[in-house]
């Protein structure tokens, strides 16, 4: 089957080939049909395998011309890039279309959000935090809202979202169709579709776990963090392949760690990218990457999925990840576009119950790379490898007692007298040196 044979119009034709793409991939395929019959679904696919366009394309066809300003298209997503990344691949689609297409997410001004919306559009991304904010605000309105498009389901349950998520439910027009995609479809993330819709299509392609099979996949066993930083570094240097390179850790301090010491070795070549960094700082990096200005970026799970960067040419996994989903996800970085990409995993005697679960979910087990020769393997662990000692809380209050000593020094005159009450009479003795009487009354 190719693009022409999906009937998307004179508008999206001409843009599917200016984009010089002619077959859609099998996720893509499978859902147009069911979705132009107006048919609720949900599609469980891996990263990698086309979802953005398969639920785009028939979006697009479907959306009607309105003088309207609001919107009749919401997509909800997990983070920021994948809002850019959405946004981005909507403006190729609708190039010969009178469309109008906005993104929101948190981080930035809301300001300006609400005066992009309040000019009006015809389909708005954004993440659960902001698109709440804005329903609330009461500039954002969801009535004419024919579809909604949750993507990357299971993600924003694991980022917390489910609140915001339920909350954006309560502004929605109970007519609409329900497009929703995940890479897994686990209880709480079937828990999560059935608020929205109990009737369903169910399109399962390469399921999660369903090893990538354009993807070379292997381990090192590596004791600690200073060993694979030695092994990343000798790889890098040596490895004349690895163009293009994107290595996962486990927490924002283990990635500004590594880049501290990356950086003195490879200079202006690698980047660092996580969630505490600045919205303009994740947008370059990104934009720097995927330019090749940057051979290596240093990354946490949190763009494992929002990072739609081409011709990755490898992915190493620092740390393993101790959910098995996650590493499918972090891996299909690479090995797009039916280009062959290498995932290297670096392991430490810790992290073998996660290389279990990872073998066990995709049937097969790596191969193990033998040790370079080369790289010392160091016995020092750094801070952030140490055990964190256990310090029990004590709920009895204990009063410090400190003996008290005399006065430094003498007090003055002033100082020395007594803080009380003095009588009228007093006061007059005082003043006239002598007792002082009233007067009988004549």
């Amino acid at each position: 089957m190719t693009f022409a044979d999906l009937n998307l119009g004179k508008s999206l034709d001409n843009a599917i080939n200016d984009l010089g793409i002619t077959h859609p991939t099998t996720i893509q395929e499978k859902t147009f049909s069911k979705i132009m019959a107006g048919n609720d679904v949900v599609g469980i696919a891996q990263t990698g395998t086309g979802k953005t366009f398969a639920f785009l394309l028939p979006a697009l066809r479907l959306w009607k011309f309105s003088k309207n300003i609001y919107p009749q298209i919401l997509i909800i997503v997990p983070t920021r890039e994948l809002v850019a990344q959405i946004v981005e691949e909507v403006e190729k689609l609708t190039t010969y279309m009178t469309f109008t297409t906005v993104g929101v997410y948190g981080g930035t001004n809301i300001k300006t959000h609400k005066h992009t919306i309040s000019l009006g559009c015809d389909l708005v991304v954004g993440t659960p935090g902001r698109l709440n904010d804005l329903l609330l605000d009461g500039v954002l309105k969801a009535k004419d809202i024919k579809r909604l498009i949750i993507d990357e389901v299971d993600e924003m349950l694991n980022l917390g979202f489910r609140v915001q998520l339920q909350s954006i439910r309560e502004f929605l027009p109970a007519k609409r169709q329900n497009l929703m995609f995940s890479a897994t479809m686990i209880p709480e993330v079937e828990t999560v579709i059935k608020e929205y819709t109990e009737f369903y299509e169910k399109i399962e392609v390469a399921p999660s776990g369903a090893p990538l099979e354009i993807i070379d996949q292997s381990v090192y066993h590596i004791p600690n963090f200073n060993s694979k930083t030695n092994l990343l570094i000798h790889l890098l240097k040596s490895d004349e392949m690895m163009k293009k390179v994107l290595v996962f850790v486990s927490t924002k301090k283990m990635a500004d760690v590594l880049y501290d010491r990356l950086y003195p070795i490879f200079e202006e070549t690698i980047g660092v990218i996580h969630s505490s960094k600045s919205q303009n700082n994740r947008f370059q990096t990104v934009e720097l990457f995927q330019s090749g200005s940057y051979r290596c970026i240093v990354a946490t799970d949190l763009i494992a999925r929002g990072l739609d960067v081409s011709q990755v040419t490898h992915v190493i996994n620092f740390d393993l990840t101790d959910t098995p989903e996650k590493y499918i996800h972090r891996i299909g970085r690479t090995g797009r576009a039916e280009q062959r990409g290498v995932s290297l995993a670096f392991v430490t005697e810790e992290e073998q119950e996660y290389l279990q679960s990872i073998e066990s979910l995709m049937g097969k087990s790596l191969e193990v790379n033998p040790h370079p020769e080369e790289v010392e393997l160091s016995d020092e662990l750094i801070d952030l490898e140490k055990p964190i000692e256990f310090v029990p809380f004590n709920n009895h209050k204990t009063k410090r007692f400190v003996p008290s000593g005399p006065a430094f020094h003498e007090k003055k005159e002033k100082n020395k007298k007594e803080n009380r009450h003095q009588t009228r009479a007093e006061k007059l003795k005082e003043k006239y040196k002598k007792p002082k009487k009233r007067r009988p009354k004549k």
